[in-house]
């Protein structure tokens, strides 16, 4: 059997798709898995161009968050664009990316992988010998899963985590 998202011919298991009916779930392989539980590789999910077009509901769902996620690159941007979904798939996504990401700023909006948010106070930056500055905007976040208080970014050409008590979504 092959993988719904990456047609990989590897052993297959079912990967839970939640906040939709019934929580359905996608058949996908074990590489797919580990990357959407960790790091993505935009280079592996250029797949998601065809598995965004399946006709099994939980797989254009997966394949709708994982662009989402990867809204920092180009092409993903593109193709999230092409993509219709009707009212309740499109509420199906939205659930999803709500529910897998804690991640929220200053005033409780959700954060997800590719924002650009900006410093609501001064932060010194422990082990740089620098502060950042308050109003300074960080591009293209990144998103710490095991936390969902942290978020990386680059300031003043350093990659630091922050907090996200001390951001606001742009």
């Amino acid at each position: 059997m092959s993988c719904a998202l990456c047609s990989a011919d590897a052993p297959i298991a079912v990967f839970a798709v939640t906040g939709g009916p019934n929580d359905a779930g996608a058949e996908i392989c074990s590489l797919c898995t580990d990357q959407i539980n960790g790091k993505l590789d935009p280079t592996h999910w250029r797949c998601l161009s065809a598995s965004m077009w399946s006709d099994q509901p939980a797989v254009q769902v997966l394949s709708a968050r994982l662009l989402v996620r990867l809204s920092d690159q180009d092409w993903a941007r593109d193709l999230s664009e092409q993509l219709w979904l009707d009212d309740e798939m499109q509420a199906w996504v939205d659930a999803g990316i709500v529910a897998d990401t804690g991640h929220r700023d200053s005033n409780g909006s959700v954060l997800v992988q590719g924002d650009t948010v900006v410093l609501i106070k001064d932060l010194p930056v422990k082990g740089a010998g620098f502060t950042a500055k308050r109003g300074t905007a960080v591009r293209s976040i990144s998103l710490v899963l095991d936390n969902p208080e942290h978020i990386e970014g680059r300031v003043d050409g350093q990659r630091i985590v922050i907090l996200t008590k001390f951001v606001k979504k742009r």
